[in-house]
C-alpha cells in the first residue's frame, strides 16, 4: 500500500504539485487575494495530502480540521490499517450489527459497480490478497489450489448489507475497501470544504478531488507515471498530463505493488480467477465522483482494448490507459494535454 501510494503521489501533478498550466479563457483569477494553508498526514497506510485555500485564513484552517475528522471518520470505518475499524470488526466476527450509514452507502455503490460491470469490481477479493500475500512471505506464488480454495470465498453478491447489520455469510470471507475507500474519502472532503465556502483545493486521499483552481488561477494539471518509471523514477517525464476541471480522478497501477519482479502478478486482481489481468500497466479515471473513479479503475484494469471506449460512455467517465508495451490509450474527453 505505501508502494501504490508513492506511485499516485508522483501523479499528482508531477513529484505531487499541480503543475501550472496555460490561462484559462473564461475564468479570470481569483478577485481577492486567497489564504492558501495545507494539511499532511497519516491515513489510510500512507501519506495524505490536503491544500485549501479562502479569503479568510481562519476559514480555510477550520475547513481543514473538520476535513481531518471526516477523514478519521471514513478510516474508523473502513481502513484494513486500523484492527478496531468497522470494516476489520466485521472480517473477524463476519457480522457488524448497526452499521453506519457511511458504510452502507459505500457498500450500495460498491454493489452497484459490481453488478453492473459483470462482478469486474469485487470489494470480497481480500482471501486473494491474503493467498498472495502469504505465498510472497514465503519467497514463491499461490499454488492454483489455494487460488481456488480462495476463489470459494470470493463472491460481491454474497455480501448482505442492511440497516440492522452487514454479514458475510461464508467462513473466511473478508472485505476490502482500498478500491473505494479512499476515493470515498476525497469526495467526503470536497463536500466539506464545499461547505465552509472554500473554493479552490486539492485534495489527495490516495486518489483526487479538486475545486475552482490552482494557487497560481490556473486549472489543476495531473501527471500520470509511466510503468517505466517502476525502474527509473527520475528519468521518466510523465505519461499524460491531464487537465481534468473540476472532475475527480484515479489511478491504479501495476508500478509499484508487485507480487512478481516482472509485475505479472500485482495487487490489481481478476475476482473471477485470483490473477492479475494482463492487458495494462496503468489505468487513470476521471469521473464526477472520486469514490466511482476510484472503483472504476479496477473495473478497465480488466477489460480488454476493444471494450474500453464503449464501457467509458455507458460509465460516463473519461480514462487513460497504458498498456504493457507503454501505449498510451485515452478516451476523447479525458483533459489530454500531452501524451507519451
Amino acid at each position: 500500500m505505501m508502494q501504490r501510494r508513492d506511485c499516485l503521489r508522483w501523479s499528482l501533478g508531477l513529484a505531487g504539485l499541480a503543475l501550472g498550466g496555460v490561462p484559462l479563457a473564461a475564468a479570470a483569477m481569483p478577485a481577492q487575494a486567497l489564504a492558501w494553508r495545507e494539511r499532511a498526514l497519516l491515513g489510510f497506510g500512507t501519506t495524505l495530502w490536503l491544500r485549501a485555500a479562502h479569503e479568510q485564513p481562519d476559514r480555510v484552517e477550520a475547513a481543514l480540521d473538520a476535513c481531518v475528522a471526516e477523514i478519521r471518520r471514513v478510516e474508523r470505518l473502513m481502513s484494513l490499517f486500523d484492527p478496531d475499524s468497522a470494516l476489520c470488526r466485521l472480517n473477524r466476527s463476519g457480522r457488524l450489527r448497526q452499521p453506519d450509514p457511511q458504510l452502507l452507502a459505500v457498500l450500495r455503490l460498491a454493489r452497484h459497480v459490481s453488478q453492473h460491470s459483470g462482478g469486474a469490481f469485487d470489494i470480497t477479493v481480500q482471501p486473494y490478497w491474503q493467498a498472495w500475500s502469504r505465498a510472497r512471505a514465503d519467497g514463491g506464488l499461490p499454488s492454483p489450489r489455494v487460488l481456488e480454495q480462495a476463489r470459494r470465498l470470493v463472491g460481491w453478491h454474497a455480501v448482505q448489507a442492511a440497516e440492522a447489520e452487514v454479514r458475510l455469510p461464508l467462513s473466511g470471507m473478508a472485505l476490502s475497501l482500498n478500491g473505494i475507500a479512499q476515493g470515498w474519502a476525497a469526495d467526503r472532503v470536497r463536500a466539506t470544504l464545499g461547505a465552509f465556502g472554500v473554493r479552490h483545493a486539492m485534495i489527495d486521499c490516495g486518489e483526487t478531488a479538486v475545486l475552482g483552481l490552482a494557487p497560481s488561477g490556473r486549472p489543476w494539471r495531473f501527471g500520470v507515471e509511466p510503468a517505466a518509471a517502476a525502474a527509473e523514477p527520475a528519468a521518466q517525464p510523465p505519461l499524460a498530463v491531464l487537465e481534468v476541471g473540476g472532475r475527480a480522478i484515479a489511478t491504479s497501477s501495476d508500478v509499484h505493488m508487485a507480487f512478481s519482479a516482472d509485475r505479472r502478478h500485482h495487487h490489481i486482481m481478476d475476482p473471477h480467477t485470483g490473477y492479475s489481468p494482463t492487458h495494462w500497466s496503468s489505468v487513470t479515471v476521471i469521473a464526477s465522483r472520486c469514490a466511482l473513479a476510484d472503483a472504476m479503475t479496477k473495473v478497465f484494469f480488466m477489460l480488454p482494448p476493444s471494450k474500453v471506449m464503449a464501457a467509458a460512455r455507458a460509465w460516463q467517465v473519461d480514462v487513460v490507459l497504458e498498456d504493457k508495451a507503454g501505449r498510451v490509450t485515452a478516451s476523447p474527453g479525458a483533459g489530454l494535454v500531452i501524451g507519451g
